[in-house]
């Protein structure tokens, strides 16, 4: 069994959906053979959401890692509403973090409950330094690293951030 967790971009153009979908869905190909795929994702918008997805698509179980309390109701727009309901509803298993509200303490604990239970990140990612402000892919990524869990990185050609 080979858990992977995700951590991404959340502001993923229309045009570079379809890229990260189809590159995310030959990255886990490749796992779907060694036994049980289990996917683990906070299920936001963008990248964690592609994510789970390709893992129902290649078979793999889901885990759900929620950051807060209150996340779906105050957090989630309702125009993600659906998927991430229907995530939610198909996960194996969904932990609730017990925080008031998705603030970065939340995140980042959300993050490390990613990181303890992965043997892999995949990270929808540009490629570009941290922002300074925490909690971000590219922390997720360097954390993931200092913890020597590999990272696979997709980025596939064409695909970009909305400005």
């Amino acid at each position: 069994m080979t858990t992977i967790a995700v951590t991404g971009h959340m502001d993923l153009t229309e045009d570079s959906i379809p890229l990260v979908r189809t590159a995310l869905a030959e990255l886990l190909d490749q796992y779907t053979d060694e036994g049980t795929l289990v996917g683990i994702s906070c299920i936001a918008k963008g990248s964690d959401s592609l994510f789970a997805e390709a893992v129902f698509a290649a078979g793999g179980r889901l885990i759900v890692v929620i950051p807060s309390e209150g996340y779906r109701r105050n957090t989630v727009e309702p125009h993600d509403a659906p998927l991430f309901d229907y995530l939610v509803d198909a996960a194996d298993e969904v932990v609730v973090l017990p925080h008031a509200t998705a603030d970065r303490q939340a995140y980042d604990a959300a993050n490390s409950v990613l990181l303890e239970r992965a043997d892999r990140l995949v990270a929808v990612w540009n490629g570009e330094p941290p922002s300074g402000k925490g909690g971000g892919t590219a922390d997720t990524v360097l954390e993931a690293q200092a913890m020597g869990i590999p990272v696979d990185v997709v980025w596939p050609d064409g695909a970009s951030r909305q400005s």
